[in-house]
């Protein structure tokens, strides 16, 4: 029996519009009150708004377009703060126990975020009646979201110091840079994970299915070539245009001086390194999204009981 879907009430105007316009004009504002004032107890508004806009604006965006009545703006924001400090917590610490310098270091990176994630998300929902895939991704974007804003918020808060004191400058380049990249990161990769998750399950169980794994190897590998794409970028300089004057100052432990055209070559193969990511993510997400309009038969799998009691 098909799970019967749920109009969401279409109101005036575009909230997740007004939310964003609304939380940038107050960034701005407080970036310029910190400059004109020089308080430094403003830092942590500024940090917090810098962090939280982007995400929030696209949970926003993502809840007026809920497939079923169950999500609703207390499941997704609490959804979004606890699955986002829970991810961040358990990746702290398993990155810190399991991880070691290695060229395979950001696949590990990828492979345990993505997992705390989903983890997350699982627990966060086990008690769903209906999981729809739509849900699913939005419920996963939520978690990928809050990931994203407490991890941002971390990255600002490192930024303010350096050798010269605080630097108001690298605080406001650091959220700058990290909110324009939000959408394609955390966010785009937990909704895959769990829109995959949710349309496998019932309300009386979790599916762990081939797709899930595979999907999961997937998403943690974009997550891992994203981590390293700088590296990789630089990896790929080197090989083109790089002279033996340089390669000698390697070889001995010294980080030779770039030339123009190095710089402007290792500047584009970031950023379009980032984009192909980036492309790869929203395409396999549209992909998943038209897959509802077919019928699906989920797969042999691992069935994990939910805490859902009918009422």
């Amino acid at each position: 029996m098909a799970t019967p879907t749920f109009q969401a009430p279409r109101r005036a105007g575009r909230p997740w519009l007004r939310v964003f316009v609304t939380g940038l004009v107050l960034w701005v504002l407080t970036v310029l009150v910190i400059l004109l004032t020089q308080n430094p107890n403003l830092i942590p508004t500024l940090v917090l708004l810098g962090s939280f806009l982007v995400p929030v604006t696209f949970v926003v965006w993502a809840f007026e377009r809920r497939d079923t009545g169950e999500l609703t703006p207390t499941l997704v924001f609490s959804t979004f703060l606890t699955g986002g400090v829970l991810g961040v917590l358990a990746a702290s610490l398993l990155e810190t126990y399991l991880l070691h310098p290695s060229p395979w270091l950001f696949v590990g990176v990828g492979l345990i975020e993505e997992a705390v994630k989903l983890g997350a998300l699982a627990f966060l929902t086990r008690h769903l009646a209906s999981k729809t895939v739509r849900d699913g991704m939005i419920l996963g974007a939520a978690v990928g979201f809050g990931f994203a804003a407490f991890e941002s918020a971390g990255y600002a808060f490192t930024a303010l110091f350096t050798e010269n004191g605080l630097s108001l400058m690298q605080v406001v380049q650091t959220e700058f840079l990290r909110g324009l990249l939000a959408p394609v990161g955390h966010g785009l990769w937990t909704a895959i994970l769990g829109g995959v998750l949710f349309r496998a399950s019932t309300r009386h169980h979790f599916l762990i299915t081939y797709r899930l794994l595979l999907a999961y190897v997937g998403v943690s590998l974009l997550h891992a070539l994203w981590d390293s794409m700088h590296s990789i970028a630089l990896v790929i300089t080197l090989l083109l245009t790089g002279t033996p004057a340089q390669y000698r100052l390697i070889e001995l432990g010294w980080m030779p001086k770039p030339t123009e055209e190095q710089v402007h070559l290792f500047t584009v193969l970031s950023w379009a390194g980032l984009a192909v990511i980036s492309v790869i993510g929203v395409a396999w997400l549209m992909g998943l999204w038209r897959s509802t309009r077919r019928p699906y038969t989920p797969p042999p799998g691992w069935r994990i009981p939910t805490t859902y009691v009918p009422r």
